[in-house]
């Protein structure tokens, strides 16, 4: 009896996880400093401090996006 070759299943994610960059460390950097400086400055309120972390925030999901595509997912069965 004769049988087929096993095959094996390769999965390769060439992106880490998001929680594994340094992006993603940057990011929550740059919040909780722009969060401190706007509880602590008197002239930097509330609003500007959150338009900022939205900002930081938009840029971070733009650089994961452009990993993501840039990444080709590889999955042979």
């Amino acid at each position: 009896m004769v049988t087929a070759p096993k095959t094996s299943r390769v999965t390769r994610d060439e992106t880490k996880p998001s929680f594994l960059t340094t992006e993603f460390y940057a990011m929550v950097g740059s919040i909780a400093a722009i969060l401190i400086a706007a509880a602590q400055a008197d002239n930097f309120d509330a609003p500007r401090a959150w338009t900022l972390v939205a900002a930081v925030a938009i840029g971070y999901m733009l650089s994961r996006g452009l990993a993501k595509s840039g990444s080709a997912h590889r999955d042979r069965d």
